[in-house]
């Protein structure tokens, strides 16, 4: 177990460097002087003077080779520069947003799970039902919309609607920002604060919590058809204790990949959800950086993307060996 895991973590590191070397280098690649744009924006001509000082400021008077050197020299010490933009600590915005991204992706998560789930592991038991046949067709939509679509749809559903009918103000919820700020352990909200989180937390669960369904629903299926499971009836086993002990663990398995692996992209590529809603994340912000070309802004949140859809994914392949005492990470890998 300890040799995989610092394999993964060897291995981990020429990802991140070729996935941000590689976003480092098409930056400049794209036309314009990111200089001029500092200096004077879009819409007007900068001065020469100003444009020098910003070449200087920032490194950009010099060659690109030495350029990309000065700023992995800086990364290693997560010292992640300055925004071309507004001037800030990338390190402070990271900060700023990452809280909020983390936030609404544990509870979008937390739907994916508890519905996702649930919902597949009942269809999977009442198959051919009326609930199974709902089902399907309900997360084959589901997967199928998208994401702004449905939440544009939702905000007219449970804000705009509402207010227009002067429903009662607790059924009214809101549509653009983060509200109040206000939590308890973290990512709990209080008061208000739930007004804001519902309407984009299920949006960005909405895909993967369908795709989660139809996944628990085959893989339950496929478990329930299997030897082992048809031993234990033999013996005598109650049929609770059999979906539970025997089945859901390993039905759970391929669940467990995905769920791992949106955790890692509802944290940073919640780009239409956050934009749709005007949720300060980390996802907003990337896409803010790229319209305005923000360098240092877009290399440093896209990196600590990287980092943790990395770590996240280490972290489902160890839970296999939780789920599935067949699997062992060993010295030779996986067995």
């Amino acid at each position: 177990m300890p040799s995989y895991v610092i394999r993964r973590i060897l291995l981990l590191i020429p990802t991140v460097f070729f996935a941000i070397s590689f976003l480092f280098f098409l930056f400049f690649t794209l036309p314009g002087d990111p200089a001029n744009l500092i200096a004077g924006g879009f819409n007007r001509t900068p001065d020469p003077g100003v444009v020098q000082r910003a070449k200087e400021r920032y490194d950009l008077d010099k060659p690109l080779p030495v350029q990309f050197v000065h700023y992995w020299e800086r990364t290693l010490k997560w010292d992640l520069g300055e925004s071309y933009k507004n001037r800030r600590s990338v390190n402070d915005i990271l900060g700023e947003h990452a809280v909020n991204s983390l936030r609404l992706g544990i509870w979008a998560i937390l739907i994916e799970v508890v519905v996702g789930i649930g919902v597949g592991l009942i269809a999977a038991l009442r198959r051919y039902s009326l609930s199974d046949k709902i089902t399907t067709v309900v997360t084959a939509g589901m997967s199928a919309l998208p994401v702004f679509v449905l939440g544009f749809v939702l905000q007219y559903a449970f804000a705009v609607y509402p207010h227009k009918h002067a429903w009662p103000e607790w059924l009214t919820l809101r549509t653009q920002g983060l509200g109040p700020d206000s939590w308890a352990f973290f990512f709990i909200p209080t008061g208000e604060q739930w007004r804001y989180l519902i309407l984009p937390a299920v949006t960005l669960a909405s895909v993967s919590t369908a795709l989660a369904a139809r996944m628990m629903r085959g893989s339950m299926l496929e478990v329930l058809r299997a030897d082992y499971m048809r031993t234990a009836r033999a013996k005598g086993l109650d049929e609770r204790s059999i979906i539970v002990k025997h089945g859901l663990r390993n039905a759970l398995i391929p669940v467990v990949t995905l769920i791992g692996i949106d955790f890692g992209t509802v944290i940073g590529v919640a780009v239409l959800t956050e934009t749709v809603f005007s949720w300060p994340g980390l996802g907003s912000e990337i896409a803010s950086s790229v319209t305005s070309r923000d360098l240092p802004v877009l290399l440093g949140l896209t990196l600590t993307v990287v980092l943790a859809y990395a770590i996240i994914n280490l972290l489902v392949d160890l839970s296999y060996a939780f789920f599935d005492p067949r699997i062992r990470l060993g010295e030779g890998g996986e067995k």
